[in-house]
């Protein structure tokens, strides 16, 4: 398994050895052993998997303290543009995102740590897309951000007029300015 920082701090692109012959593949998609030796020392405790077609627009979305999350997520079968923003407001990288492609043929996946938005957009016809999470949803200690706000400017590559399938809660998500991420989260050098 070989780890990448991205440029973000806590952002971790992760490729598992992949092993391939005429019957198809093998890949390890999570070790404790390998984590803990690159440092990633994280409790999961849920598994979640949701399939969407192409143009759905998921995000940007986490989970306020004492829930927030860490998330390793991954496409099992389609592409997607992973997309994660840094929502510490001390942090020197606040208001800035990282977007990667996560694919079933590069086999990539996404360290995405609490601190930070979370969303995707389905590249495919459809996607399957899979992620560990290390605290249980509570609806309760929702947060999001607007998937278009200006100010971030995520680059979503969405082909000349695509307009992306957005859920009607997402839609009335705030701008980043809007939120008060306050007493959210605390920047810590990692």
């Amino acid at each position: 398994m070989q780890f990448k920082e991205l440029s973000i701090p806590g952002l971790v692109l992760i490729t598992p050895k992949v092993f391939e012959d005429e019957r198809g593949f093998f890949k390890e998609t999570y070790s404790q052993k390998l984590f803990k030796e690159y440092g990633i020392d994280i409790n999961w405790v849920q598994s979640n998997h949701s399939r969407s077609p192409r143009g759905v627009l998921r995000g940007m979305h986490w989970q306020n303290e004492p829930f927030a999350q860490d998330k390793l997520v991954r496409v099992a079968r389609g592409a997607v543009l992973d997309v994660a923003v840094d929502i510490m407001k001390d942090s020197p990288t606040f208001g800035q995102y990282e977007a990667v492609e996560l694919t079933d043929e590069n086999h990539n996946m996404l360290l995405v740590p609490r601190g930070f938005a979370h969303g995707f957009f389905v590249r495919t016809s459809i996607a399957d897309f899979e992620y560990m999470v290390s605290a249980p949803y509570n609806k309760e200690s929702e947060g999001a951000l607007h998937w278009n706000d200006p100010e971030v400017n995520i680059q979503w590559g969405f082909s000349e007029g695509e307009v992306p399938l957005v859920s009607e809660k997402d839609r009335l998500n705030p701008l980043l300015r809007n939120i008060d991420l306050d007493d959210l989260f605390r920047f810590v050098h990692r």
